[in-house]
């Protein structure tokens, strides 16, 4: 999450760009970035790699669900469940898969990340999990990300001491959903990508963890497979 767009005139048009689709943003939820379209796109291409008829992703932490609706219109037989904490980003996200005409094929939800799954019976059938969580440390949200706070919501970007505290919760409870071969996605703060691949690689419910560069040549995505 960096600061790559002006987050204040984002809000006062009320729209935003996100892998070649126009999104609403509001205040109350994190104005989608640039540098998260690459997973996006890593997401889109391990679908279409996979070639799954009728695929299953859950798109934790989903924001403006900027995730989901890329997912959505890039894959046209996806079906989304998308999932955040707060009331601005459940609603701001319910009117963009709306407004994309995905609205029979995404499910915006309300929870505690996992939470809002439970009771729809879909554990060992999720083919992906998308996760772009907070990963801002508390400590440099008092220091030289404050900025950061001046027009978002806090949830957004705080995560614990460390800013990884949601990439520990999703790592541990991601395996009851994904089927055998399923996969999770991480977006990753700059120099997390070695830290939050080896939560992963310890986990022995996972296999095959890479890490994903950007143009800059840092790790800004992190994935791995659940074990058959």
């Amino acid at each position: 999450m960096s600061e790559t767009i002006n987050v204040a005139e984002a809000y006062e048009r009320g729209r935003t760009q996100f892998m070649g689709i126009e999104l609403q943003v509001a205040p109350g939820a994190l104005v989608p970035r640039p540098e998260t379209e690459l997973l996006g796109r890593t997401a889109v291409e391990a679908l279409r790699r996979a070639h799954l008829p009728s695929p299953r992703i859950v798109d934790m932490c989903c924001g403006a669900a900027n995730l989901a609706c890329a997912i959505a219109l890039n894959i046209p037989d996806a079906r989304v469940w998308a999932s955040d904490l707060t009331d601005g980003c459940v609603e701001l996200a319910r009117r963009n898969a709306a407004s994309q005409g995905a609205e029979t094929r995404i499910t915006v939800l309300q929870g505690d990340l996992f939470e809002a799954l439970a009771g729809l019976q879909l554990e060992q059938t999720i083919d992906m999990i998308v996760c772009n969580p907070p990963y801002i440390s508390e400590s440099r949200l008092k220091g030289d990300r404050a900025s950061l706070l001046m027009n978002e919501p806090r949830e957004a970007f705080a995560a614990g001491p460390y800013g990884l505290s949601i990439h520990m919760r999703v790592t541990k409870d991601a395996p009851r959903y994904l089927r055998p071969g399923g996969l999770l996605l991480f977006e990753v703060g700059r120099d997390q990508d070695r830290q939050v691949a080896t939560l992963l690689e310890r986990n022995d419910a996972y296999e095959n963890v890479s890490v994903v560069l950007d143009d800059a040549g840092a790790g800004r995505v992190v994935m791995a497979y659940a074990k058959g």
